[in-house]
């Protein structure tokens, strides 16, 4: 088992904690423009922060028991907490703060952190992960970390729809790629030294097990807003400018 360094231990641990804490006060910001109230928003930005942090508390809990190093504890933590944010979402009163207006910008803020994927490639320079999970793995969460602000505030000025899309298939993309690349060099399926063990124990564990599903999750709320939102009208100028053409 290997212990990082403390500085890996905070970089890995602040980025699942940043998302979950974005998260809750995105639902608490679209409770509130749903018009719940501040104190049923509280509530339920409170009942997020209970459901995520337990269940980072419970996963970091069960890492340190080493249960996640053996089949299938690993892809059933994954699976179980995915299926349970997407009921989750169907309880009338997440679903109507999840579609309250400007609800879809504020869904691509809590990819923010996912910059701290930097760990990834820290510990591929440590010598502790493969360059074949590790790179992208590492480089795509910095990507994603680094555009989520960027597409949040196009789609704050009423544009950037497709270039949205564009980043929720990426972000999807490298979340799948990185959970088959880790899961076949992690468990041996793919024989290569070092192998991706360490992202079955602490801290690293908390990555794939509570913030992955997540992440899922936002991507899948976003692309469905996004399909159902009205297509922005060209400006007046601009239509002129098209017919013209």
């Amino acid at each position: 088992m290997y212990d990082p360094p403390a500085y890996l231990w905070a970089i890995t641990i602040a980025g699942p904690t940043a998302v979950a804490a974005l998260t809750c006060v995105v639902l608490y910001r679209g409770a509130q423009r749903a018009g719940l109230g501040r104190r049923r928003s509280a509530l339920l930005a409170g009942a997020a922060a209970v459901v995520l942090g337990g269940w980072l508390t419970a996963s970091a809990v069960i890492a340190g028991h080493g249960w996640y190093r053996t089949l299938p504890w690993f892809p059933v933590a994954i699976t179980g907490y995915l299926g349970l944010l997407l009921a989750l979402r169907r309880i009338p009163v997440v679903a109507r703060a999840l579609a309250a207006p400007g609800m879809v910008s504020r869904l691509e803020l809590p990819h923010t952190p996912r910059v701290a994927g930097v760990a990834f490639l820290l510990y591929m320079a440590l010598g502790h992960l493969p360059a074949l999970f590790a790179l992208p793995a590492g480089l795509g969460d910095i990507a994603a970390g680094i555009a989520a602000p960027l597409v949040a505030r196009r789609l704050t000025r009423g544009t950037g729809r497709r270039a949205a899309l564009w980043f929720n298939a990426f972000g999807m993309t490298d979340q799948v790629v990185a959970l088959t690349l880790g899961a076949l060099t992690g468990f041996q399926l793919l024989n290569v030294t070092p192998s991706s063990a360490p992202i079955t124990e602490l801290p690293l564990a908390l990555i794939p097990t509570a913030t992955v599903p997540l992440f899922f999750v936002l991507h899948i709320t976003a692309v469905s807003a996004l399909v159902r939102a009205p297509r922005t009208p060209l400006p007046a100028t601009a239509a002129v400018t098209a017919t013209a053409a």
